[in-house]
């Protein structure tokens, strides 16, 4: 007998038929004689329904009350699929985060967790009830609901993985495992059988969505093997751990991440100490930089240009707007962008994946404003409106039809 732990995204429950689905999923696994620890997210689009109902209200609501009203989706979803699963008549409790014992951090609206106390689970798991959990919510220190950021329930269900010392951890989705490009937008992309965590973290940073970023990290830290698969076939699916074997393909995958911004901040005097005083304010405000890039000095200035996320510009705007830019200087802020990225462990022993990719976007005509490079990516910002034909262009160049 196993453990299993089973994650199942808001597309995967958008509908009583795919709620009934997950349920037949849920107990065929049950079935075989496994426990099973479930996590499931929203229905759909609920997540951004509630957001779009706040906006209605509140434009600047804070984010301890939409901690509340956010965390209601995954409320609803467990409820639904234990019902679901009692109609097929197998035994079953539903639980929110506080009462799996998820304890967080007091970081409203993107909260860590801190500690999991599973007694309740293997409690529930004795009584050999199927157990479902409301992803990504937790309680903390102040007994205030919290929300772990978006795709947050993957995060949920790693960290239950790794403090139950679950044998299988499964994120069900809506494709069919980790592709090298959106299979729904990019004809040809192929399906990975196996990928590294610190591949999967690069691609899950830089704009693929089959998995949360800081889900991936959790995996990495306690090895907590994962497998992507589809909720709505039966064809396996990728398997993340410490080492995969690289077939023949050293670049894993090509990305887009549309939710970027580009700060520049123009004419600044070139002396020592700015781009601390620049960052240091991020840092404060806990606002995460991408790609830096600072021009080389001339005339007593220089210019210094870095990318945030777009929900974060707004307030890094006003962060620097009046007496915290230098005088002369000028801020600008272009939303109008989108980094395309290529990872890859293999990259650093294959010399001129740059020049690739770089000749795919010029055959194009697509400009580059900025590069930022690792051991296993490169990452280009262009204008948002080449985003697509840039990702289809470069998966050619890299995977072309055979």
């Amino acid at each position: 007998m196993a453990l299993i732990v089973q994650k199942f995204g808001g597309s995967s429950v958008a509908n009583a038929e795919r709620v009934m689905n997950v349920a037949n999923i849920v107990t065929d696994t049950y079935k075989k004689g496994n426990d099973v620890i479930v996590i499931v997210s929203a229905q759909g689009d609920t997540t951004d329904e509630l957001i779009a109902k706040a906006k209605e209200i509140n434009p600047n609501p804070s984010k301890r009350e939409m901690d509340v009203l956010i965390s209601s989706g995954e409320q609803v979803s467990i409820a639904l699929l234990a019902m679901a699963i009692e109609k097929l008549g197998y035994p079953v409790v539903s639980l929110l985060g506080w009462q799996a014992g998820f304890n967080t951090n007091s970081t409203y609206g993107s909260a860590r967790i801190k500690k999991i106390h599973t007694e309740r689970m293997h409690n529930e798991l004795g009584r050999k009830n199927i157990v479902i959990v409301a992803g990504f919510q937790g309680i903390c220190k102040y007994d205030d609901i919290t929300t772990l950021g978006r795709g947050g329930s993957d995060s949920s269900a790693v960290a239950i993985a790794a403090a139950m010392h679950a044998d299988r951890c499964q994120i069900f989705t809506d494709v069919e495992g980790v592709y090298t490009a959106d299979p729904r937008k990019i004809s040809n992309a192929k399906k990975l059988d196996e990928i590294t965590y610190d591949e999967m973290l690069e691609l899950a940073t830089l704009g693929a969505q089959v998995l949360n970023n800081r889900s991936v990290e959790i995996a990495k830290k306690y090895n907590v093997e994962l497998e992507v698969l589809s909720s709505l076939t039966k064809a396996p699916g990728t398997i993340v751990k410490e080492a995969a074997k690289m077939e023949k393909m050293f670049i894993r995958g090509v990305t887009k991440d549309s939710n970027v911004a580009r700060i520049s901040i123009v004419g600044l005097p070139d002396v020592p100490g700015i781009a601390f005083k620049i960052f240091s304010k991020l840092a404060a405000k806990k606002i995460n930089v991408d790609i830096i890039l600072q021009s080389v000095g001339r005339d007593g200035t220089k210019d210094i240009a870095f990318t945030v996320s777009k929900d974060n510009a707004g307030e890094t705007v006003a962060l620097f707007e009046g007496t915290d830019v230098p005088k002369g200087a000028k801020l600008e802020c272009d939303t109008d962008v989108a980094k395309i990225s290529v990872v890859g462990a293999g990259m650093e022993s294959h010399p001129g994946t740059a020049a690739t990719m770089f000749e795919a976007l010029y055959n194009e005509d697509i400009n580059i404003q900025m590069i930022a490079t690792s051991e296993i990516k490169i990452s280009v910002l262009i204008n948002k409106d080449d985003a697509d034909k840039a990702v289809a262009a470069v998966h050619a160049a890299f995977f072309p039809e055979e």
